[in-house]
């Protein structure tokens, strides 16, 4: 197994890792809407949300040697299932016409305030 940790992202404060990559597969850690800029959560709109946390997504992907056109399952935590219309535009725009298996799961709360978290499995390119 290797480890995948961005340069750019944060190392986790949690026993974990970003990603990992086993078998041609890529596992990647549920995915904040941190800006990595600020390193601070970011608590915007949920459609600004959305996109950076498929954002965070695809930097663990890159790292791995993949991106968002191999992912084979998400899943997204989101902190109101109100939110699924506005989360799936969004996704939906981001992804194209990509369309992996995907389960969208409510939750009570999710760390920071934030109102998503996303995790994916991909695929590492040919």
């Amino acid at each position: 197994m290797e480890k995948i940790q961005p340069p750019d992202q944060p190392r986790p404060k949690g026993h974990y890792s970003p990603g990992l990559v086993h078998n041609g597969l890529v596992y990647v850690s549920g995915q904040l809407p941190m800006d990595l800029a600020t390193r601070k959560p970011f608590t915007g709109s949920i459609e600004e949300q959305t996109e950076l946390a498929l954002r965070n997504v695809a930097a663990v992907l890159r790292e791995a040697g993949s991106d968002l056109d191999h992912v084979i399952q998400m899943t997204i935590y989101v902190s109101d299932m109100e939110l699924w219309e506005k989360v799936n535009a969004t996704y939906a725009r981001v992804m194209g016409d990509h369309r992996p298996a995907r389960a969208m799961i409510p939750v009570k709360e999710l760390h920071f305030g934030t109102q998503i978290e996303i995790q994916a499995i991909a695929a590492v390119k040919g």
